[in-house]
């Protein structure tokens, strides 16, 4: 009898390769699940990261690169016993391409409550903006060159 590989395994050994993929690629945004929209002339990004040291929050813009950073710690001690642990730990990172028409040195960042909010202005030269038509009243004949 020949070694053939079974085809419901390799079937089984591709979907969990691609989940394992799908979840390890989302699992990052899922600890930094955000909000973004236009409010006036600015975007809003409001980003949820609850527990996490508002020390280890790191914002970052390199050319047209946003980078967010933070970290949240595990708890620990010699007394602790874990039951549950869900929440998870460790250095987070996000990384978001800002289109052009962008104020990025007046971008500003707070963050309250477990919540980082970055206002991010549109640059004045990307509003839009009325361009007046000037006109005459004096009316111009079209004459024949001799």
């Amino acid at each position: 009898m020949t070694n053939l590989p079974d085809p419901l395994r390799e079937f089984d050994r591709a979907v969990n390769s691609m989940f394992n993929q799908f979840a390890s690629s989302t699992s990052r945004t899922q600890a930094m699940p955000m909000d973004l929209y236009r409010d006036g002339e600015s975007f809003i990004l409001a980003m949820d990261l609850p527990g996490v040291d508002p020390t280890s929050i790191d914002v970052d813009i390199e050319e047209r690169t946003l980078t967010i950073r933070a970290e949240r710690h595990a708890r620990s001690g010699a007394d602790l016993q874990w039951f549950a642990r869900e929440r998870q730990t460790g250095a987070f990172a996000r990384q978001l391409t800002l289109g052009t028409g962008i104020a990025t040195e007046e971008i500003t960042a707070a963050y309250t409550d477990g919540v980082l909010t970055l206002t991010i202005p549109i640059a004045e030269e990307a509003k839009p903006r009325k361009i007046a038509v000037e006109h005459s009243s004096e009316r111009t004949a079209i004459g024949s060159a001799n």
